[in-house]
């Protein structure tokens, strides 16, 4: 039953490997569940409700892949995104929780409907090449940043001089010597040194071999229980919209950047992954795109209601079709294991935050090789796409940097009387940015 299905002969499969494929990727994407539930739960959020919502949310994303796509692509609250979730709408812009998973709910509603209508891949061929790589490339600094302050690698180095002024620089060295940068440090080198030999589960490895350094040095703190118990309840987290303020600026801004960076995200991942397992057709395009879209469409709409970030198709996916994962039976793994996770919950708990930083660290590193995708020579193409992604960590917002690169590629293709180069979506975009500046 499962090979007629997944069309196992046709692909050039077979059980076993589709489940040993759907075990590496899982291996691979593992990490999310301490490294998300760490992110979010700086909101103000249920730590442990966040590792259930994180699971499932992951599970259901992935077995529509699975089963409706068919596609050996795994599907979880993706890095960045959660990222924009806790630092900008919530620690940026001052909004609660609530409103941001109102937020994710509801950019799952309208990544239904743009998929069922195929208006996704319409708003994608509108948006300037250079500018895709940049957000990528300044997503991967911002969650580098992240990762290092989160570990105390890098700190502040402003400070009071009285009378209201500060002084100092503004970023310096943390003391690297203190426990929480060595752990993590050790952890980097750990993930550095497991993924130069191609061991698949490196960044999750990495994370244990800190939290397990971590403990005769006391940061680490072992469960008082058991190691397996049943799933945390998500009733902290699940179901709690906040509708007050949707029809506001902000939000838009917010759908926006939201419906952008995991457009982005999902259709490059869909892409390469399945040009590299030789998925594409004669023409270069994605078979069952829309199907493959609306997996995390669906699991989006469902992470908002369960009570984490928005979820995308995970390019370590990659590690499964490497391993000759070919169709949804591999996706179909992922998903059990997601749920099968969900019983392990106190050992992700324990997992202190110095450890999940070089994870943070790598994944921003492996979103910097965007970088050279971007074409330098041509100064209209250059300087929006150097603003998208400096603009990131300096202001600490992935839409500040959006709004920056789009801006300045707008006016500089009109002022070089290029303008016949932007699309009609891009000057829609531009003038909703400046209305946006200007009420603030």
């Amino acid at each position: 039953m499962l090979a007629k299905f997944f069309r196992l002969s046709e692909n050039n499969t077979t059980v076993k490997k589709e489940v040993l494929a759907g075990l590496t990727t899982f291996s691979t994407m593992a990490y999310i569940l301490a490294v998300n539930p760490s992110i979010l739960s700086t909101t103000g959020m249920d730590f442990n409700a966040l590792i259930t919502a994180t699971a499932l949310a992951a599970a259901i994303g992935t077995l529509v892949m699975a089963l409706y796509a068919r596609l050996p692509i795994g599907v979880a609250p993706g890095m960045g995104l959660n990222a924009f979730f806790a630092y900008t709408i919530v620690s940026g812009m001052g909004y609660s929780w609530q409103f941001a998973l109102t937020a994710v709910f509801l950019e799952g509603i309208i990544f239904i409907i743009l998929s069922m209508f195929r208006i996704r891949e319409a708003i994608i061929n509108s948006i300037p090449e250079n500018l895709k790589h940049a957000i990528s490339v300044g997503i991967g600094l911002l969650i580098a940043l992240i990762g290092m302050a989160n570990a105390g690698i890098i700190e502040t180095g402003m400070h009071h001089a009285g009378e209201g002024r500060l002084e100092g620089v503004i970023l310096k060295m943390g003391n690297v010597t203190s426990i929480g940068p060595l752990i993590a440090l050790i952890g980097l080198i750990v993930s550095a040194v497991l993924m130069y030999r191609k061991v698949n589960a490196a960044l999750l490895i990495g994370i244990l071999a800190a939290t397990m350094a971590g403990i005769p040095l006391g940061i680490t703190h072992l469960p008082e229980g058991h190691l397996v118990s049943l799933p945390p309840s998500v009733a902290p987290i699940a179901f709690k919209l906040e509708f007050d303020r949707i029809f506001s600026l902000d939000m838009l801004m917010i759908l926006f950047t939201l419906l952008m960076v995991n457009l982005f995200d999902t259709v490059g991942t869909l892409i390469g992954l399945c040009n590299k397992a030789g998925l594409l057709d004669e023409n270069g395009r994605l078979p069952r795109a829309k199907q493959a879209l609306m997996a995390d469409a669906v699991g989006t709409t469902a992470a908002g209601l369960l009570g984490t970030s928005v979820v995308t198709a995970y390019v370590e996916s990659a590690s499964g079709v490497a391993a000759g994962g070919r169709t949804g039976l591999t996706a179909l793994t992922v998903s059990f294991m997601f749920l099968l996770s969900l019983f392990f919950a106190p050992v992700f708990a324990m997992i202190p935050q110095a450890a999940t930083a070089p994870a943070l660290i790598i994944v921003g590193m492996l979103m910097m090789g965007a970088v050279v995708k971007i074409d330098f020579n041509d100064v209209t193409e250059a300087l929006p796409a150097f603003l998208a992604i400096v603009m990131m960590p300096y202001t600490y917002s992935i839409a500040e940097g959006i709004v920056f690169g789009m801006l300045s590629y707008v006016l500089l293709k009109v002022l070089t009387g290029r303008y016949k180069q932007i699309s009609p979506v891009m000057y829609v975009l531009a003038i909703l940015f400046v209305v946006t500046f200007l009420v603030k």
